[in-house]
């Protein structure tokens, strides 16, 4: 089989990397030292921050702390949807309101376009294309998902989504089985390393400090703490999603959820008129333990679900290195969709960590009375929720030190929001583990029963997951 282990190039941080080359690793921290903000973690969240902060305020002296190199992290891992996704809004709808919420989608279907907009300023190249997202139904029960999915979109101020039937789907692309699909603009497909690799040289290139190859181990009260020395500031902004449970006292925050990938051989144009995809929407599906593809700018098609979910003790790989059944598991999603590129070979695969709190909600927090500061949970949704929380948490290191006022963005609901921390080990291996096998069974189970019902299973497990 084309997939088999011989023929794929496995890890090596992702193949967004082997296709551009891995960074040149920028110098460590030399000893302690002092700024106006210490930027802990060097990903789109970091970078994204240090950007609007040095835009806003260029006298700031601001110091990006990586433990290994900028976009080692999801940043550089992740399926490149740059979307209009946000993580908790049912729930912040809830806690104050609809129109809370709706001001919050809002923010994020604008942010998409601030994403290019900036990278079409800063000349970087990342070959955005903004197709929209196209998610898909296959059964009847996902049908039906759909469906009320899209209602709810409409509900929050999404008035340009499109609903298509079949044929129209059809039209669109070419998934075998498909009976439906919703279709919003507010999306785009990128290429996640070339865009964090020319952010973080855009952040240089404003007069931020970039030190690479240096892990802090603490944040504590306007210190930064690494092996190298300290790194003292008013303001420490800690921007690390997936890796936070690496962190001193943080082991239980945030989830380090695992997310797995695929990368095909180019496709021949025999192979893309049977596919169809025209319009380089970034795909998705409606399915419990969902998927999630994109088209890539030289014609392959790179494809994830979340295959070995977490680690016990909440631990993260090294180099992306993904198991042989995970491989298997995602091409066979691949074959599924798309019958006739079942001899399509497979030649990279590769899996990075997500951060995940108690409730799935994603926040932005300044600790006034610190000077700590926080942004992450995004649940797989953060290659454009990162640039909001940066410009959130701009927003609000500028009032509290007195040079801006409260804006749209410091009043958006997720600002602030408190998340009690997950259970303490075996019981969070073991309630992870646990979900994500009742989602692929309800999965199974719909798919075999081709009934319009969801399965009881998946309800089950949103009870259990707390994300009802």
């Amino acid at each position: 089989m084309s997939s088999s282990a011989g023929s794929v190039v496995n890890g090596g941080i992702s193949f967004w990397y082997a296709d551009d080359g891995l960074p040149e690793v920028r110098q460590p921290l030399a000893g302690d030292a002092s700024a106006d903000v210490a930027i802990v973690g060097g990903g789109f969240t970091g970078l994204w921050t240090a950007y609007y902060l040095k835009k806003a305020a260029p006298f700031l002296r601001i110091t990006v702390l990586e433990q290994k190199f900028c976009g080692y992290g999801a940043s550089g891992r992740n399926g490149g949807w740059l979307y209009n996704g946000i993580a908790g809004r049912d729930r912040y709808a809830k806690l104050h309101g609809h129109e809370a919420a709706v001001r919050l989608q809002k923010a994020m279907n604008d942010t998409v376009d601030e994403v290019v907009r900036v990278a079409g300023e800063e000349g970087i190249e990342a070959d955005v294309h903004k197709g929209g997202v196209l998610e898909v139904a296959t059964t009847p029960a996902q049908l039906a998902r759909l469906k009320a999915f899209h209602e709810h979109e409409l509900s929050y101020g999404e008035k340009d989504r499109e609903l298509y039937d079949a044929g129209e789907t059809a039209e669109r692309i070419r998934v075998a089985d498909a009976v439906g699909a919703s279709w919003t603009p507010h999306g785009a497909r990128l290429h996640p390393a070339k865009l964090v690799k020319g952010l973080a040289a855009a952040v240089e290139a404003l007069g931020v400090t970039i030190h690479e190859s240096t892990p802090v181990t603490e944040i504590r009260p306007k210190h930064a703490v690494t092996p190298y020395g300290t790194v003292r500031a008013p303001y420490v902004l800690r921007c690390t999603e997936g890796f936070t449970a690496g962190l001193k006292g943080l082991r239980r925050t945030w989830l380090p959820m695992n997310s797995s990938m695929i990368a095909t051989e180019p496709l021949t144009d025999e192979q893309w008129e049977s596919v169809g995809w025209e319009g380089r929407e970034t795909l998705g599906d409606m399915a419990h333990a969902y998927m999630y593809a994109q088209r890539t700018a030289d014609g392959r098609i790179a494809l994830g679900g979340r295959g070995a979910p977490y680690r016990f003790g909440s631990r993260t790989d090294n180099d992306g290195r993904t198991q042989e059944t995970t491989i298997e598991a995602l091409r066979e999603i691949l074959v599924r969709f798309f019958p006739s590129l079942a001899g399509v070979g497979i030649a990279h695969a590769w899996s990075g960590v997500l951060g995940v709190p108690r409730d799935w909600c994603a926040t932005v927090t300044l600790d006034r009375s610190t000077g700590i500061g926080w942004a992450g949970g995004y649940v797989g949704s953060g290659v454009a929720t990162t640039n909001l929380a940066a410009r959130t948490l701009t927003d609000l290191v500028q009032l509290d030190s007195g040079q801006g006022g409260r804006t749209e963005l410091t009043d958006l609901p997720w600002v602030g929001h408190k998340v009690r921390k997950w259970e303490p080990e075996p019981l969070r291996w073991l309630g992870v583990q646990g979900m994500y096998a009742t989602y692929r069974a309800a999965d199974q189970r719909e798919r075999r029963t081709h009934s319009p019902e969801s399965s009881r299973l998946a309800r089950f497990a949103d009870r259990v997951a707390g994300r009802g």
